[in-house]
């Protein structure tokens, strides 16, 4: 749950006195073996404010990678844990200045102000407001994106006339992570319904059941699957869709390989046998049901029509796929003796449609070689197969 922070810790964080506090605790280490000597040496120096500054340290120091410039952040445990990475929210606000040009935008749950950061930094955009209805959240957002116009509103009141809307709603319920659209704050349901005829863009955990929100509740719009170096990190749902395009999968790679597809795209991709190379298609792409449309677009093909793995003769730049050496009807006896027979060591296990649970397994091969090697087990048909590969490896 972490730290429950009040408007006068907030306050003294962003002081001179504070700024000098936090120096001296994040001077010191705050691990489980020193922390009560380095919060006693917080509490002699600041009385009252040790769990603030210990709190604060400690979230930025959680924050490296998924924030820019963390070291100058005031959060919370619960806001960085929703905090949109910022390659992620870099992207957006690119592609809201790029959809909406000259638009102002407003970010009716802005908390600490993640989003907020990149929409101040977009190009091509009018204006950036946030509001949030938590007064201590955007007393830190005021901190930590001090360009921003700010404000304290309910999300499902309407409170500027800006031309584009930004929503993360809360996805927690009673503390768990919860994928329900009936668990969000303010619920989603009620933010497409208040802001029904204004574009809109609302951030939603990556389990979202968006097929139930079309066919149940009736959501129009293009929902957006968005990948960061391989992790799925959210769906994303755009009130106004461009025409056509009703699902989209953007990879985001901070080496530079990342792509977008839409199921705008061919679908007309063939089933066959294993060719050179399988490959299984970044998470955002099986996540928005178009590797069809990713297979036609690369000369791949899928081994069954209703498993995601792909191959073919060889592999797209980016992506990571492993090289054919045999393949057998699945059967471990077999896999142990032939893996032995290879002196594999290392082995990487890809499972998809079979029920298998790839450490067990791992342990009971008893692998004791130095060589390394991958196993992709799966379903053809009703049939159980497997391919054993060489090492994964990532065309570049």
């Amino acid at each position: 749950m972490g730290y429950d922070f009040s408007t006068d810790d907030v306050a003294f964080l962003r002081s001179q006195t504070g700024r000098e506090a936090l120096r001296l605790a994040d001077s010191l280490a705050l691990q489980p073996d020193s922390l009560m000597t380095d919060i006693g040496r917080l509490t002699a120096a600041y009385p009252g404010r040790q769990a603030a500054l210990v709190e604060t340290v400690s979230c930025r120091r959680r924050a490296v990678g998924k924030l820019r410039d963390p070291h100058r952040w005031l959060l919370t445990s619960d806001a960085l844990q929703q905090a949109t990475a910022y390659p992620v929210a870099d992207h957006r606000a690119a592609e809201l200045a790029a959809r909406y040009p000259g638009a102002t935008v407003h970010d009716v749950t802005c908390s600490v102000g993640a989003d907020l950061a990149s929409l101040t930094q977009a190009d091509g955009l009018g204006g950036v407001i946030g509001s949030d209805i938590d007064q201590i959240r955007l007393a830190m957002a005021a901190h930590n994106v001090p360009q921003a116009a700010l404000a304290r509103a309910d999300a499902l009141t309407p409170t500027s006339a800006a031309d584009v809307y930004v929503a993360d709603p809360a996805r927690r319920s009673g503390g768990r992570r919860s994928f329900r659209i009936e668990d969000t704050a303010p619920p989603l349901l009620e933010l497409l319904t208040v802001y029904a005829g204004r574009s809109l863009v609302v951030k939603c955990a990556p389990g979202l059941d968006y097929r139930l929100l079309r066919d149940r509740y009736g959501f129009a719009g293009e929902v957006q699957i968005i990948s960061l170096n391989g992790a799925v990190r959210e769906a994303c749902l755009w009130n106004d869709p461009r025409p056509g395009v009703k699902r989209r999968a953007t990879v985001i790679r901070t080496d530079g390989s990342g792509f977008e597809i839409t199921d705008a795209a061919d679908d007309d991709a063939g089933v066959d046998d294993a060719g050179e190379w399988i490959m299984d298609p970044d998470g955002a792409v099986v996540r928005a049901g178009l590797v069809r449309h990713f297979a036609k677009a690369h000369r791949l093909w899928q081994l069954d029509p209703q498993i995601a793995y792909l191959s073919g003769d060889h592999l797209p730049t980016g992506e990571r796929g492993w090289r054919v050496m045999e393949q057998f009807n699945f059967s471990e006896k077999h896999l142990k003796r032939r893996l032995a027979e290879l002196g594999c060591g290392t082995l990487e296990i890809l499972v998809r449609g079979v029920d298998i649970d790839p450490d067990r397994l791992r342990k009971r091969l008893k692998l004791k070689g130095s060589a390394a090697h991958a196993v992709v087990i799966t379903r053809i048909g009703r049939r159980g197969v497997m391919f054993i590969c060489e090492e994964g490896v990532r065309q570049r």
